[in-house]
């Protein structure tokens, strides 16, 4: 067990960034020692040396994992693209853990590396699902588990649906609503999905390269059904331009004697309806907020946003690297999400249901006709 870790942070501006404060977050983790940071960007660099109060600035993250030898690394950017190179140099180099922006990568293939690096070093990645380490999610993990909305049935996710709704809304902001699915419905069996652009079904001639190092992407319009364990479905759908001025952006679960619905975030609004006709106009039943003491309770928490998320995640991390175990969030349940949404695109493109772990490691979309 170390007194402190040796942290440096990979960012990229311009090319997304430092993420959601994934490098700022190790200035309040006691055990953490910042010591160097890298960008490939001269004046990004020279803000993040100022902002993280560092001497030691790199414009190569592969020089700066060479010569510092950290022992966590801090992979910042929001775009994707660059995430599998990173995460396979930092392993080779020695680090004991990885903090990892999400989405995680571009194609299962990328994912399959990652996961395949980390297991061979003993790497523990932890990822920036920072809902994950919410504590009122823990409250609604128990009231299932206590049976308070009964058998679970389904769980319905939507993205945000913006301008970025259909694909890139599955891409980069499902990963947090999926990620959740997975959590409190359990491991994906089979994916039944369809992608729209226009009202059209999509193929090739909708394919484009997304935004923020996505890859190959299409779609205005994406709906999923998932076959989930013990008999639940996860249903997903995006909409473009479909947004709500209170977004919809999370997951309503569905019992036979209530619903639980949430969004994302560390202290995320959360309520239970304890009706089992699902119909409170017609019952007269109310819903009741959920905070981290309880459904009903008063919250004794400050809502520090994402960044208290991220510290809850960097100190699991921690923890996870002493105790040798996987973190909450980790590399491994991330590409069970990644594929989640892979599936999606591959359903369409061979019109069935596909089943999990899918045969195609690739982009679908850069396979349609």
């Amino acid at each position: 067990m170390a007194d402190t870790y040796r942290v440096a942070v990979i960012g990229s501006t311009g090319r997304g960034n430092y993420g959601h404060g994934l490098d700022v977050v190790w200035r309040d983790i006691p055990q953490a020692n910042l010591v160097a940071v890298a960008d490939d960007n001269p004046e990004g660099l020279a803000q993040a040396k100022e902002r993280l109060q560092l001497d030691q600035g790199f414009d190569d993250y592969r020089n700066m994992l060479t010569e510092v030898k950290p022992d966590i690394v801090s992979i910042c950017p929001r775009w994707l693209d660059q995430h599998r190179d990173m995460v396979l140099m930092a392993a080779a180099e020695g680090v004991k853990g990885i903090y990892l922006e999400k989405p995680l990568c571009r194609t299962l293939e990328e994912a399959d590396a990652m996961v395949a690096a980390c297991q061979t070093n003993n790497v523990k990645v932890a990822v920036a699902h920072q809902t994950r380490y919410s504590p009122i999610l823990a409250v609604v993990y128990r009231m299932i588990h206590e049976g308070r909305i009964g058998r679970v049935l389904e769980i319905r996710a939507r993205g945000k649906e913006d301008q970025r709704g259909g694909g890139e809304d599955l891409w980069v902001l499902g990963t947090h609503v999926l990620d959740l699915m997975h959590y409190l419905g359990g491991d994906p069996k089979w994916c039944f999905g369809s992608v729209f652009q226009e009202g059209e079904p999509v193929d090739a001639s909708h394919v484009q390269e997304g935004k923020e190092g996505i890859g190959p992407l299409a779609g205005d319009q994406v709906q999923a059904t998932y076959a989930l364990e013990d008999g639940i479905f996860g249903y997903f759908n995006s909409t473009r331009n479909a947004q709500a001025e209170t977004s919809r952006f999370g997951i309503m679960i569905y019992g036979d004697q209530g619903i639980i619905a949430m969004n994302t975030g560390y202290l995320p609004s959360a309520s239970w309806l304890p009706d089992p006709s699902w119909t409170p106009a017609r019952t007269g039943k109310r819903w009741i907020p959920i905070t981290s003491g309880g459904p009903g309770q008063p919250e004794s928490l400050e809502n520090g946003g994402l960044h208290s998320g991220n510290i809850l995640a960097c100190q699991d991390l921690i923890a996870a690297i002493e105790d040798n175990r996987s973190p909450e969030s980790s590399l491994e349940a991330a590409r069970t999400t990644t594929e989640m949404i892979v599936s999606v695109f591959e359903s369409h493109r061979v019109g069935k249901k596909v089943f999990f772990p899918l045969q195609n490691r690739k982009n679908p979309l850069s396979e349609l006709y």
